[in-house]
């Protein structure tokens, strides 16, 4: 009786050890493996679109789709139970609708894909879906991403007599900061300063002129306002020249982004020439309403010796509406929704300056 329970122990301890050894095996086996990797640009209803397919070795894969809310441009979609086989870990897509992606382990058996937009990623630009193997076109299962034309964000309603009626009738010169050879301070994932200043420049235009003003501009785009090959005095006059010969001018407003060596530098700020009332008048009314509208650090309204300010025979300010070297304000400066704010804030800024606010 003894050598039989001895013999039974044996075999049941072999068969757990056989079990143990091919378990981690069988375990692996299960695991979605990401093999291959194609993208290409398409369109579809009148919009272009991205098509990243993941080809997978199995189907039913279990993923999750979630937003990054520090860095807006950021897809990240979650796959459970995978791994990454011979797909590459870094591609650079298109540039136009996607700027990278990257896969990456998340623990022993996730993989998360992070996909950058070239714009914010928003529910209406893009798409997460499978689709099964396909023999004849010698496609496997597949987990794919579509990067869409983003849908264009509305501008705020027209200003009304309620909003910034007082600039009916007045001239105002708009500056858009840098521009041509001179790409401004650049942030830390290459969005250039002089393009965000034109972009918002050019919606406080249209708030404007909705209103009623006569708004000039000193460039509509990405050129020199000189010319190639300009000192630096040469293009900054020019600038306060577009002001100086325009019947009527009645006020200079430069627009920027601010920059710092170190990152986590941020804020709103406003400047005008030393001792200059209306200029500092001009300056503390944008500052209050570019605050109300981005929440970011207020850092003052303050004097310096700006060329553009010192040679401007009317009222004028310039203005540093975030820090292009900070990530996260980078972020907020290419986010339609949030030149919209700050491009109305100003266009309230000049209402209540005319108005007498």
């Amino acid at each position: 009786m003894v050598f039989l329970f001895q013999r039974f122990f044996l075999v049941c301890s072999l068969f757990l050890l056989i079990f143990s050894l091919a378990a981690p095996q069988a375990y692996a086996a299960r695991l979605h493996e990401i093999h291959d990797l194609q993208t290409q640009v398409i369109e579809e209803n009148g919009r272009a679109v991205l098509r990243i397919e993941i080809g997978m070795n199995r189907e039913d894969i279990s993923y999750t789709v979630q937003k990054d809310p520090a860095k807006p441009k950021h897809l990240i979609v979650a796959l459970q139970d995978a791994q990454i086989g011979a797909a590459p870990k870094d591609v650079t897509l298109d540039g136009a609708l996607g700027r990278f992606m990257t896969l990456r382990p998340a623990g022993q058996r996730h993989v998360e894909i992070m996909v950058a937009f070239a714009s914010d990623v928003d529910e209406q630009n893009y798409a997460v879906y499978t689709l099964p193997a396909d023999r004849s076109a010698k496609k496997p299962y597949r987990l794919v991403i579509d990067v869409m034309t983003p849908v264009a964000a509305p501008l705020p309603e027209p200003l009304t007599a309620d909003g910034i009626e007082g600039v009916a009738g007045h001239t105002i010169v708009l500056d858009p900061g840098h521009g041509g050879s001179d790409s401004g301070a650049v942030g830390p994932s290459g969005v250039r300063e002089k393009d965000v200043a034109l972009q918002v420049a050019k919606k406080v235009q249209r708030l404007l002129e909705g209103a009623g003003a006569h708004v000039v501009m000193t460039r509509t785009t990405d050129r020199d306002v000189y010319g190639p090959n300009a000192t630096s005095g040469q293009e900054l006059q020019a600038r306060v020249d577009v002001a100086e010969r325009t019947p009527g001018a009645e006020l200079f407003l430069s627009i920027h982004c601010n920059a710092f060596s170190n990152p986590a530098a941020n804020g709103t700020e406003t400047y005008s020439y030393y001792d200059s009332v209306e200029g500092g008048r001009l300056a503390f009314l944008l500052q209050k309403e570019l605050l109300e509208a981005g929440g970011l650090r207020d850092r003052g309204t303050k004097e310096a010796n700006f060329y553009v300010l010192k040679h401007s025979s009317i009222p004028a300010s310039l203005v540093e509406l975030a820090f292009i070297s900070n990530e996260r304000e980078e972020a907020l400066l290419t986010s339609d929704d949030f030149q919209d704010k700050m491009a109305f804030a100003i266009a309230k800024g000049l209402s209540r300056f005319f108005i007498g606010g």
